[in-house]
């Protein structure tokens, strides 16, 4: 049995659950795969399908609303030719006192093969995983403040389609890492694939208690953080998981840790720009960074839908050889 409940007996991809604990080769097939799949999108292609998961029954489950994530993971889908089913969850069964084991036993029996999963509970698309039959396979579609992989990925690829590889780079996140599951993402695969230095940077009262234990520097001061970076992640303030006041006004946010052209200039100057979306402009980032040169936001959407694909191509390439988790 695998040490890993994400990977089968012989190490390949069974669920996508978090990036926390996968090897190094896996996060790279992904990204690989991933990059044999943008041709797919393109504008010019007639045509913009592949027949790899055709007759597979695919159910999006979000009882968290997030169109963005759900329209790039319904799009991917569809590009693999599956069929997609889009569960209403404030119109389902779970509105009426049933249990999410018992509303997956009863989409399982309905020949699903795979589930994506988002929930405000950390750790949900971890219990559903453990309860499928084993040629199901599950996908985090973000849990709580625990892990967004597939976002975590196609990070990853924007920095290696524009930097070309993370030996080198050095890297800030910056915002609101305590409430994000992104940034826990973002962290794990930056320091797997060996980014030398990531650093986070944010106002104490939006850092994890002991976060240094995750291999990042910690910087106070936004004029230090981003000094001399290959790349600025920018993180979207958690407001709907905030409890109590950690922030003085979102005015006095912007003035001291949202990014503008001044302070993206203490960066490298070919230094980019990302942002998971959706924005706060004038909180988070301004405009004229948002929308500049070294912006690359628009492109981190269009190289989701290919991680998406490449993620679920291999899960459904894994067969039904792991062990049940």
């Amino acid at each position: 049995m695998s040490a890993n409940p994400q990977l089968t007996d012989d190490g390949r991809l069974r669920h996508l659950l978090t990036l926390e604990g996968l090897p190094a080769r896996i996060l790279t097939q992904i990204l690989d795969t991933a990059a044999s799949f943008l041709t797919v999108s393109e504008a010019e292609r007639d045509v913009k399908k592949v027949p790899l998961l055709r007759g597979k029954a695919i159910f999006n489950i979000f009882f968290e609303n997030s169109t963005r994530t759900r329209t790039t993971f319904e799009i991917a889908a569809k590009r693999l030719s599956a069929d997609v089913v889009n569960l209403n969850i404030n119109a389902s069964s779970q509105s009426k006192g049933e249990t999410l084991l018992d509303t997956v036993a009863n989409l399982s029996a309905m020949q699903a093969d795979m589930f994506i999963v988002r929930h405000a509970a950390a750790g949900a698309s971890h219990l559903i995983a453990r309860h499928v039959a084993p040629h199901i396979h599950v996908i985090n579609a973000g849990d709580g403040r625990c892990a967004h992989p597939t976002q975590g990925l196609l990070d990853m690829f924007t920095l290696r389609h524009y930097k070309g590889a993370f030996h080198n780079l050095r890297v800030a996140i910056v915002g609101d890492v305590l409430h994000s599951r992104v940034a826990r993402s973002q962290i794990h695969a930056l320091t797997t694939l060996g980014c030398p230095e990531v650093r986070v940077v944010a106002p104490k009262t939006l850092l994890p208690r002991d976060v240094e234990n995750l291999g990042v520097h910690v910087f106070h001061k936004m004029s230090e953080g981003i000094r001399d970076v290959d790349a600025v992640l920018m993180l979207r303030l958690q407001n709907e998981r905030m409890r109590g006041s950690r922030l003085p006004s979102a005015g006095e946010y912007y003035k001291h840790w949202g990014l503008t052209p001044d302070k993206l200039k203490l960066a490298k100057p070919d230094a980019i720009v990302m942002h998971p979306g959706p924005m706060n402009r004038g909180v988070e980032i301004d405009s004229a960074v948002a929308d500049g040169m070294q912006s690359v936001i628009l492109s981190q959407v269009t190289f989701g839908i290919a991680v998406r694909m490449a993620v679920m191509s291999l899960l459904a390439g894994s067969g039904a050889t792991g062990a049940q988790s």
